[in-house]
Parts: structure tokens; C-alpha cells; sequence
């Protein structure tokens, strides 16, 4: 055997050994756990109180008669100077037990026989300074609900009734030059309603009004031209002004403004011109017509004077 493998044998060996070592380690180390283990359950499942019938443990060994168990029980009994079993008169052995009051807080749910104490809230009195108009109040919804129905039946009485009054509507058939009439219209008579009684009025004297109808004709006041479905009252109650002057006003204390006083604005109803459709068409460059517009509600005319030298 060449001198490498006896040295090879010997390193072999050698780990054998430490291997061995390191099984019977292991095995020692297991077993300690084990017995550390056990000892460790003893001791929890060890009874940390100890009975007063111990002591007699050691000297009860072996078989002994009852007469000498309760020997050496006295003698015990001596020896510690008497237990407080002899203090009970009866002789029972047992602990008397002392009932203590609770004082805990939760401890009066439990106990029947004591009557809870009740202690009364102050109440606190109402400031009559407070404003309680916020609060709900059936009773004063009804008055106001009761308020409201009765102003909104008298505003339709008094509507209805001024409607129903007549006034004096003042018109001209305006061709370029001017042809004055007056007739009575209601209030809530519209503006189509009043060319109907213009129509008849005129058709006496103009042979153009005979075949014309409320379509054909235009209704102009104050410079603006008012669509057919308006009421008299609807300028009247709202008492809306237009560009020469108040379109509620029907009666026309001004005259026709010419052109020779187109200067002149002093604010005076004019009269209502009624003008023929197709002639507005041929001449509204060339003054007055120039000037007209069509009528927007809630808009702001503000009244306007001319100067000659624009017309």
C-alpha cells in the first residue's frame, strides 16, 4: 500500500470518529430536552397551595388504624398552636363565610332589595327672548297658506275686473299721411281683437280694408311695433314705456308727430298708428317707418328726440 492511501485511510477514519462524536452529542442533547421537558410539565401541573392534610403525608405512610390518624392529628393540632377550625362552635371544620356589602358601582343591578335612588333633572326654564320664528309651526303654515290663497283670489277679482273696464283707444290708419279715429276697447281685449274693430271702422271710408285681414295689418305705438297676441292690460298693469313715450297710455294726448316736430319728444302718448303690412314693406327706409322695431318685452326704450338733419 503506497504512503498516499494509508494517509487517506487514516483521514477516512478520522472523520468516522468526529461523526460518532458528533451522533452521541446530538443524542445526549436530546435527552436533556426531554427531561428538561417533563420537568417543566410537572411543575405547571403542580398544586401551588398545599393541603393542611400534607403534613400527615410522611407519617401516614404504610398501613395504620384510624385510631392513630386521629392521634397524630391532634398532635398536629397542638403542635401549631390550634387552627381556627376550633374557634367554630358547632365543630363543623368549615370557614365561616362573611357576606360583604358590594360597593361597586355595578354591583346594585345585581341586589334586590335595595330600591334604586332617583335623583330628578332641573329643568331648565324657557327664554322668551329667544326668536323662534325658524321653528315648524303647523298652525302658522296654515294662516300663511290661508294669507296666500286669499291675496292671490283677491288679485284675480281685481284683474278680472279691470279687465273688463272699458278705455278709449285712439288710432290713426297711417298710409303716409294721418287718418285719426277713436273706439272703446275692454282692457283684456288683445291687440288682434282691437284690428278687428279697426277694420270695421275703417272699412267705411278706405276701399284697401275691405279684402284685408288682422294678418295684413301692423300695430305701432310709441315707435315700436307689438305683436297681435298682446293685451291692452299687459302694457297698462306693467305700465312699460317705449321709445317716444308710454305705451299703457291709449287715450293719445299728443298728436301724429310730422316731420316738421320730429324734433320734439315730450314724452306724450301718440295715437296708435295702424299701417298696412305691404306698405311697411315698400317704406320702412324712409321716416317714420325707419325708425320702428319690433317690441321685446322687459327691454329698456329709453325715449329718443331726432335731429332733423339725420332724416
Amino acid at each position: 500500500m503506497s504512503k498516499p492511501d494509508r494517509g487517506r485511510i487514516v483521514h477516512l477514519a478520522a472523520q468516522r470518529e468526529r461523526a460518532k462524536e458528533n451522533i452521541e452529542m446530538q443524542k445526549k442533547k436530546l435527552e436533556n430536552e426531554r427531561k428538561a421537558l417533563e420537568l417543566g410539565i410537572t411543575d405547571k401541573f403542580t398544586a401551588n397551595v398545599v393541603s393542611k392534610e400534607d403534613p400527615l403525608m410522611p407519617s401516614t405512610a404504610g398501613l395504620l388504624t384510624l385510631e392513630k390518624i386521629r392521634q397524630q392529628k391532634t398532635a398536629l393540632k397542638s403542635e401549631s398552636g390550634g387552627s381556627k377550625e376550633d374557634d367554630d362552635p358547632n365543630g363543623s371544620g368549615e370557614k365561616p363565610i362573611k357576606i360583604q356589602k358590594r360597593i361597586l358601582s355595578f354591583g346594585d343591578d345585581e341586589e334586590e332589595d335595595e330600591e334604586p335612588v332617583f335623583i330628578p333633572k332641573k329643568r331648565l326654564g324657557m327664554n322668551p327672548d329667544v326668536d323662534t320664528s325658524f321653528l315648524p309651526d303647523r298652525e302658522r303654515e296654515l294662516e300663511i297658506i290661508r294669507k296666500r290663497e286669499k291675496l292671490a283670489r283677491e288679485f284675480k277679482e281685481k284683474t278680472e275686473k279691470e279687465k273688463n273696464e272699458e278705455i278709449n283707444v285712439a288710432f290713426c290708419y297711417w298710409d303716409g299721411s294721418s287718418h285719426r279715429r277713436d273706439t272703446k276697447m275692454k282692457k283684456g281685449a288683445t291687440i288682434s281683437q282691437f284690428l278687428v274693430r279697426a277694420i270695421e271702422i275703417l272699412r267705411k271710408d278706405f276701399a284697401e280694408f275691405r279684402s284685408v285681414t288682422t294678418e295684413g295689418l301692423m300695430f305701432v305705438k310709441e315707435d315700436l311695433i307689438i305683436p297681435h297676441f298682446y293685451t291692452f292690460q299687459d302694457f297698462i298693469a306693467t305700465r312699460t314705456m317705449g321709445k317716444t313715450g308710454p305705451l299703457w297710455q291709449f287715450d293719445a294726448v299728443g298728436e301724429i308727430r310730422l316731420r316738421q316736430d320730429a324734433a320734439l319728444d315730450i314724452g306724450e302718448s301718440h295715437p296708435v298708428k295702424i299701417v298696412m303690412r305691404n306698405w311697411y314693406e315698400k317704406n320702412k327706409h324712409i321716416y317714420p317707418a325707419s325708425r320702428w322695431e319690433a317690441f321685446v318685452a322687459n327691454k329698456d326704450y329709453q325715449r329718443t328726440t331726432v335731429d332733423l338733419n339725420e332724416i
